[in-house]
């Protein structure tokens, strides 16, 4: 059975597991920089070639992309699905800060809260509820 883990490249992976860190609660597990790498180039040295957190109760893997340019894109949403509302509406409204509301955090037609946030990174978010609201 296959384990799903996202992967994010990032033009700043230690600042951006920060932000993902206090806006959904958790903390870094591990960096690796190039520097740490055999016959490192010096212009890569403090690079993060690996980065793993624990954000929200899920574990993220990043690293800085240096081969090739972040482009902003729309192609992948994290979806993160909340059984408390209190905690649904703290992570749409952390994940906010600094980004875009695409669709406010709200009842949804099919029952639950949902809300949709560009974060100030261009990662696309999706938050919602577990069950029907109250």
């Amino acid at each position: 059975m296959a384990k799903h883990t996202t992967y994010m490249m990032s033009e700043d992976a230690k600042a951006q597991a920060e932000f993902y860190t206090h806006a959904l609660g958790g903390e870094i597990l591990s960096v690796m920089t190039h520097g740490q790498l055999p016959d490192a180039k010096e212009e890569l040295k403090d690079k993060v070639v690996n980065l793993s957190l624990m954000a929200g109760g899920i574990h993220f893997l990043m690293s800085d992309s240096v081969f090739e340019p972040i482009i902003r894109g729309n192609t992948i949403h994290l979806c993160l699905e909340y059984d408390a509302e209190a905690e649904a509406r703290e992570a749409f409204d952390k994940l906010a800060v600094g980004g875009n509301i695409k669709c406010p955090l709200e009842p949804a037609f099919w029952g639950t809260l949902f809300g949709h946030i560009e974060d100030k990174y261009g990662v696309m978010w999706m938050i919602t509820t577990a069950g029907p609201t109250a």
